[in-house]
């Protein structure tokens, strides 16, 4: 199993990520009980990624916007950002929580057998909208959009 370390893990996030000029405007699709959209793409150095954005048809409150990276053997989760739809507990630390919050890859979770975003803090005011916590994934983890600033729209109304 790859193990990536968090240097390694904060390189990925902190390598600018252009998305590709034909990315266009982001229509979420119906798909078991929710509507979902996804875009693989690459980056100048090389690196592969996707983006995925989620949310439930019954709660709008229940949504996840995620970055990962494409490893040869594995899709491995950098970042997720998550609705307000379920209560969270970070098992090392004993911690839980109901409210606004971003997972991120650890290398600790990850040696101890958990899944490499099992670690999350609460967002506080950053977002409560799937909208919102795109931007949010955007600002943090380098992501353009294609095209000038005062085209960049990303979702259909």
């Amino acid at each position: 199993m790859d193990i990536l370390t968090d240097r390694e893990i904060q390189e990925l996030i902190a390598e600018p990520k252009q998305l590709p000029t034909d990315f266009g405007l982001v229509a979420l699709k119906t798909r078991r009980g929710s509507r979902f959209a996804g875009i693989d793409f690459a980056t100048t150095a090389g690196n592969k990624y996707f983006i995925f954005l989620r949310q439930s048809l019954y709660n709008p409150l229940a949504f996840s916007a995620g970055l990962g990276y494409h490893l040869s053997t594995r899709d491995f989760r950098l970042k997720r950002y998550n609705g307000k739809f379920h209560e969270h507990t970070n098992p090392l630390e004993h911690e839980t929580f109901y409210d606004f919050h971003i997972h991120m890859a650890t290398e600790r979770y990850q040696l101890r057998g958990n899944r490499e975003d099992c670690y999350a803090e609460r967002a506080g005011q950053r977002f409560g909208s799937l909208k919102d916590a795109f931007y949010c994934l955007m600002d943090d983890c380098n992501v353009v959009l294609p095209g000038p600033p005062e085209q960049r729209s990303l979702f259909r109304t």
